[in-house]
């Protein structure tokens, strides 16, 4: 219940701020150009608060936070006064109409940057790209555990999620990418790792285990926390005690310790369990028993329980000066912009699937989740949001931003605005576009609450 009442409200934050600076965008160049307008709201419905300005302008905060508009003087939308007619938007000059249009967008893209550059100074904390277990693809391309990913076709990464976005574009382009590494020695080498041979249909999320890769931080140590008393490891193993063998292969994880048990079960028979109890390393024999898991399914079971998973500590903090932060965040809103039309580029070419269109309920877990991990994580999130909200509102879609923009560059070329049929047309064809997208998005967001 805290979950979902944090993902509201943080979603209710985001969007209330990302959205009324979209509007403020809007409002601050109509007012430039000479444009009247006639409410600045935050949020849509009934006014719970509102006041008006010596310019007529109203302002208002109403009952629904999710989003918020302006809106101007308009000879479509209501009856102009003659006095009044200069300072109407669709009086004004068609490179005006494109200017006031396109603030809305462009004002994203500043606060983008600007949360950025903030983050950047405060510091971000996150995980370095080394690997700390390495198997299939992966081992077979060369890589081994404890190496640094410091470069991917090229492409300068520093973090983990930096490194694990750029390998998944490679693998949706059935490209196989260089990778450049860094071993515990400060050895620099480069390492092909063949993704293009990963089976049609893959699982985009899990591009990275699909490859052999687990990252260093993922790996939870395989404490025993606790023994079952009908356990076969009871009276063996004792709370504490650190498993790093089983059967002579080595364990760094609890997911290792599964898998070798189920090995172990299907054989028959005992097996030998290394752990390391204080300064002591002990081999000791334990024959797993058959059970079942949480789900009523048959598995092997020794009885030993670990440590519920817990985020490691960071390993890295990114972190400029106030002047150095400045280019630093341009540059990373240049890389977000790119990964963002990329992986629409993929969308519409088939290249990805269309579960990566996702909407509200996603963003609200995000929101969350961004939060609760600290304000530099969650000022990149709003940064990412609002780039997001530039690029959707500037695609060609009438009702959209760009669909306005659309029309005055026809304008341009014609020499004259479109008739009102065509624009009218134009923004039905618009709202099943939009509609469409939306129930997509829904869709994608009532799955991904399904394990």
């Amino acid at each position: 219940m805290a979950d979902f009442i944090g993902s509201v409200w943080w979603m209710i934050v985001s969007l209330g701020l990302l959205v009324t600076i979209h509007e403020f965008g809007h409002y601050w160049v109509a007012r430039r150009c000479g444009v009247k307008v006639l409410r600045f709201s935050v949020g849509f419905g009934k006014p719970l608060w509102s006041r008006r300005d010596r310019h007529g302008t109203e302002f208002a905060i109403a009952a629904i936070p999710l989003g918020g508009y302006v809106k101007m003087l308009d000879e479509r939308e209501v009856q102009v006064h003659p006095h009044e007619r200069g300072q109407a938007f669709n009086h004004k000059s068609v490179w005006q109409r494109i200017a006031v249009v396109a603030a809305g967008p462009l004002a994203n893209l500043l606060l983008c940057m600007l949360l950025l550059w903030a983050m950047l100074v405060i510091g971000k904390q996150d995980y370095s790209a080394t690997l700390g277990r390495v198997t299939g693809m992966a081992q077979v391309a060369g890589l081994h555990g404890g190496d640094r990913v410091v470069g991917v076709d090229g492409r300068r990464v520093g973090t983990a999620g930096e490194a694990s976005m750029a390998l998944t574009a490679a693998a949706m382009d059935r490209h196989d990418p260089q990778l450049e590494v860094i071993d515990p020695l400060d050895q620099v080498r480069r390492v092909t790792l063949p993704l293009s041979q990963l089976p049609q249909g893959f699982d985009e999320r899990r591009v990275v285990l699909l490859a052999g890769l687990n990252w260093q931080f993922w790996l939870q140590p395989p404490l025993v926390d606790s023994l079952a008393d009908d356990g076969a490891a009871k009276g063996v193993l004792q709370p504490g005690d650190l498993i790093v063998a089983i059967d002579g292969e080595r364990v760094d994880g609890v997911d290792q310790v599964v898998q070798a048990v189920q090995a172990l079960g299907a054989r028959g028979g005992p097996g030998m369990i290394e752990v390391l109890r204080g300064d002591e390393r002990l081999a000791l024999e334990v024959t797993p028993r058959e059970g079942v898991d949480g789900r009523g399914q048959p598995t092997w079971q020794i009885g030993a329980g670990f440590n519920a998973p817990q985020a490691p500590p960071y390993d890295m903090v990114v972190k400029y000066g106030p002047l150095a932060a400045v280019p630093a965040a341009i540059g990373e809103t240049g890389r977000m912009a790119s990964d963002s039309l990329g992986m629409m580029r993929r969308i519409v070419t088939g290249n990805a699937s269309l579960q990566n269109v996702s909407g509200p309920v996603t963003i609200a877990r995000v929101a969350n989740v961004s939060a609760k991990r600290g304000v530099d994580w969650f000022l990149q999130f709003l940064a990412l949001l609002s780039l997001s909200l530039c690029i959707i509102n500037l695609l060609p879609i009438p009702i959209l931003d760009g669909g306005h923009l659309l029309y005055y560059l026809i304008e341009l070329v014609k020499g004259s605005p479109l008739s009102e049929r065509a624009m009218a047309a134009g923004q039905y064809i618009g709202l099943a576009v939009l509609a469409g997208l939306m129930g997509l998005a829904f869709y994608n967001d009532i799955l991904g609450l399904f394990p």
